[in-house]
């Protein structure tokens, strides 16, 4: 593996402030791997495919997308465990690109052998391919315009600005959430933050669907961000968000939502409702019920104060915030996906051991093809997973 000095050397040299250079730094970190046949993927935004990014310093054709259900290249993105093949050229390794502990793509080399050393070396590049995007993804639309496979609409893409990394993976908690129709999603979103000993999750429906929900679920997640920033109260984050959306939209307008505050040392898990589906507990790969909290009028609507409930978690427990969406997807005979149904199918992929990423991918897909029209409403999730610290285990 290169030293930091000759990849400090490469950056220099090619330009980390270029985007299109992301390929190129990889390949020359990676020459004294012997590796050649180096192609960066990204996953897109719908989690189903893996787009491979072009290296604009070569001629090579860009080789076509891979499916993350499908390829070697999907298997390691969903276990985020590096495959091999042994091929007549040598090992082909795919390794997870990783951005701080967001899963973002995969690489794919050919290196001479497929010893444990330069399959560890491998990884290492995925990590830094990972870390070159991350620092540059703020500074170029390149990364997402690989990522967005057709059209999107206004609306929908407002959203996706609003949102956190899909997943963030960490020992001991772990979140994933997904938007769907993700190309054009029009009123749900999410938002974490993972502050020192406290973990911190919303979940918001606004009203209606299109460019003035986008707007309405743009000025709440504003304002959540805003009060968490002040080391507020959920109590107080509630306040803020119901007099800001009443004071824009005097009732014309209004959101439901969750907001909670795990503990990530003791599993205590505090939560707010302002009209929104209560959330499920997931315990030993099961849904063992919904979690219950006096729910408030929508925000919007003269919420009033809300009433903080409060949960101890077990090490291994989920808890599933999702959209109203989800459960009143329609079959073609217009029966709706339902509560039980989305609990059935909760159970049963957790079962499965499946990291929370994928695992709310799968309900997602299943979500979706469960109705052959278009989703009447947003379909939205976010799983929150607790661990445990060492010691709770």
């Amino acid at each position: 593996m290169p030293s930091p000095v000759d990849i400090g050397a490469g950056l220099r040299a090619t330009g980390l402030s270029d985007p299109a250079s992301v390929p190129a730094l990889v390949v020359a970190a990676a020459e004294d791997l012997g590796a050649t046949d180096i192609v960066v993927y990204v996953v897109d935004v719908e989690q189903l495919w893996l787009v491979p990014l072009p290296d604009e310093s070569t001629h090579v054709a860009v080789p076509e997308p891979e499916g993350v259900a499908t390829s070697m290249a999907g298997r390691t993105f969903t276990t985020q465990l590096s495959m091999t093949v042994e091929r007549d050229e040598g090992t082909r390794v795919w390794a997870p690109v990783v951005a701080g502990s967001t899963p973002t793509g995969v690489l794919a080399v050919t290196v001479p052998r497929g010893d444990d050393d330069l399959v560890r070396a491998c990884e290492q590049l995925g990590l830094f391919a990972g870390l070159l995007m991350a620092a540059q993804d703020r500074t170029t639309d390149a990364f997402r315009r690989h990522q967005q496979r057709k059209p999107m609409s206004l609306a929908a893409s407002m959203q996706w600005e609003l949102l956190p990394p899909l997943v963030l993976d960490l020992p001991d908690v772990s979140v994933a959430g997904m938007l769907e129709p993700a190309y054009d999603v029009g009123g749900d979103a999410f938002d974490y933050a993972l502050n020192g000993p406290i973990l911190e999750v919303a979940i918001v429906d606004a009203m209606g669907h299109g460019l003035r929900s986008a707007m309405v679920a743009a000025l709440a997640v504003g304002t959540y961000r805003h009060a968490r920033r002040e080391a507020s109260t959920l109590l107080h984050m509630h306040a803020a968000l119901e007099s800001t959306l009443s004071a824009r939209f005097g009732g014309e307008a209004f959101a439901t939502g969750q907001l909670a505050q795990l503990e990530r040392q003791t599993g205590t898990l505090n939560w707010v409702n302002a009209g929104h589906p209560p959330p499920l507990l997931i315990r030993d790969s099961r849904v063992v019920g919904e979690l219950q909290c006096p729910p408030t009028l929508p925000w919007g609507l003269d919420a009033g104060e809300a009433h903080m409930a409060t949960e101890t978690l077990e090490p291994g427990d989920g808890v599933l915030f999702f959209t109203d969406g989800v459960t009143d997807a329609q079959a073609p005979d217009g029966v709706e996906f339902g509560a039980e149904r989305l609990a059935d199918l909760v159970g049963q992929v957790m079962s499965e051991g499946l990291r929370p990423g994928d695992a709310v991918r799968r309900v997602v897909r299943a979500v979706l093809d469960y109705k052959t029209t278009e989703l009447r409403d947003d379909a939205s999730m976010v799983l929150v997973r607790w661990q445990g610290t060492p010691s709770a285990r």
